[in-house]
């Protein structure tokens, strides 16, 4: 063999080879719902919601049942691309500029990049626009959206790769048929696609079919809502048949989360869980956390304390990426892959410690907002302060604002956003200038305090959040979470 044919074969075999591995490697399809609560699966118990599909995913994936986000959507969003606390990023609120995830960030489909995925981002960003902010600018290859967002439910336009399509038919199905085109399209390079819904975010809307099973039981405002997670079950099914007329099932990994807690079902139904989205309780911040692969990994339930802070290091590792150095040192997430593999309980990170807090306060005061709406949870114990802020100028005017929401509570009122009687449970105030901490295995309701019985667990833990914001404070004020609106010029 000449040292020209030589070279040529092993050329053509190291060719081979890389197309080998790279065939190898999962596909991923992220799918993340807006606003849909814990207890919106009929496994998680919902007495009224019909959700087959879902129920069949529950059944057939690894379920994290102690699975946390952060209390709204943004600052989830953040903490999922990053690996790292929304803090860090910036991302404190859902309203410019502090929804920006700072343009530094290096975030998932970049890294999925450099492991020959092609990426693709469908429907809710919600982490800036503008140039450097748009998910185009940031390791998305194929982006899709509709244009008019949340308030355009039925024969939108659809943005595809920059190119306007009119299209006919309801959003959330236009969503899915946007990610099953673009798997066809991928071929055979291993693909990464992240579907956000905006399903079943406010406006509320559906078609009539999904609507009108409820209607009856729950009334048109929740009904509408309960009808938006059942259109959502209804596209899953649609991907699942995708997926299997395509033979794609063996080597796609289906990930199903949600991105915060409930909102208009509340009062129909939340798992016996207290709060709400842009609470700091229980039912403020768990989440549905879904993960299926056929003939990987065999379905069961997982105990352990896990977080939107893990999707993006397991996802990597599952992808063979080489997350560099300086980036690893900074990963707040662990890799799910050993309670991903193991069908039976295994020690995993059990003194690990997730700091979490509504944030959402006026422009300019965060420092005194430290202890308003936070918490930090260590196992199956969840220490919080569920208090509205001592600053004056921390006023009703700015949207958002759910110091004014507690003050209210703590007056007396049992009305609130998403709940129209129960305020005084789900928005509930906690004692002035103390912790208070809960087993929310045990008591997910919330209702017996434990600090006084624990008082070592109440102290190390306090003292773990104050470290914490002392450390994550002057990143969060570098990265932006802390500005204000713009001044208009003269």
């Amino acid at each position: 063999m000449t040292s020209a044919i030589r070279t040529a074969y092993l050329l053509t075999m190291i060719g081979v080879l890389v197309s080998t591995i790279a065939h190898a490697k999962p596909n991923i399809i992220f799918i993340l719902s807006d606003d849909q609560g814990y207890g919106d699966l009929g496994r998680h118990g919902h007495p009224i919601l019909k959700t087959p599909n879902l129920d069949r995913l529950h059944d057939e994936s690894v379920r994290f049942d102690r699975f946390y986000v952060s209390p709204s959507c943004s600052p989830t969003r953040a903490a999922l691309m990053t690996g790292m606390h929304e803090f860090r990023s910036g991302v404190t609120h859902t309203i410019l500029p502090r929804e920006h995830l700072n343009k530094d960030a290096v975030i998932l489909p970049q890294l999925l990049k450099t492991a020959g995925y092609r990426t693709c981002f469908i429907g809710k960003w919600h982490l800036g626009g503008g140039a450097g902010y748009v998910p185009h600018h940031r390791g998305f290859d194929w982006c899709s959206t509709n244009q008019g967002g949340p308030s355009n439910h039925f024969d939108p336009d659809i943005i595809r790769k920059g190119k306007r399509y009119k299209r006919k038919g309801f959003r959330e199905d236009l969503f899915f048929d946007e990610a099953m085109a673009f798997v066809e399209e991928s071929g055979d390079q291993p693909f990464f696609c992240y579907l956000a819904t905006y399903s079943p975010h406010t406006p509320l809307a559906a078609p009539e079919e999904f609507i009108a099973p409820y209607r009856e039981a729950v009334g048109e405002e929740k009904a509408t809502y309960l009808g938006m997670v059942a259109n959502i079950d209804y596209n899953v099914g649609r991907l699942l048949a995708f997926l299997r007329e395509r033979k794609l099932e063996d080597n796609t990994i289906l990930l199903f989360m949600n991105d915060n807690g409930q909102t208009k079902g509340l009062d129909v139904y939340n798992a016996g869980m207290r709060g709400c989205k842009c609470t700091i309780w229980e039912g403020g911040a768990r989440a549905v956390s879904l993960w299926r692969w056929p003939g990987h990994w065999q379905p069961h339930t997982v105990e352990n304390l896990t977080a939107h802070l893990d999707v993006l290091p397991t996802l990597c590792e599952l992808a063979g990426v080489n997350v560099p150095k300086p980036l690893q040192s900074k990963l707040e997430g662990f890799s799910l892959r050993p309670l991903l593999e193991s069908e039976e309980p295994v020690e995993w990170h059990s003194e690990r410690m997730l700091f979490q807090h509504v944030a959402r306060w006026p422009s300019g005061q965060a420092a005194s907002h430290k202890y308003a709406m936070c918490a930090v949870r260590q196992g199956h114990h969840l220490l919080l302060r569920s208090r509205p802020c001592d600053n004056p100028d921390c006023t009703p005017k700015v949207k958002g604002n759910q110091c004014h929401t507690l003050r209210n509570v703590e007056k007396g009122e049992t009305r609130a956003i998403y709940t129209e009687k129960n305020a005084q449970f789900h928005w509930g105030v906690s004692p002035v200038r103390r912790w208070v901490l809960f087993d929310v295995e045990k008591d997910p309701a919330c209702q017996q305090d434990l600090s006084v019985q624990k008082p070592a667990l109440t102290s190390e833990l306090a003292a773990a959040y104050d470290r914490w914001w002392d450390d994550v404070y002057p990143q969060m004020i570098t990265a932006g979470g802390d500005k204000g609106l713009p001044k208009a010029r003269p």
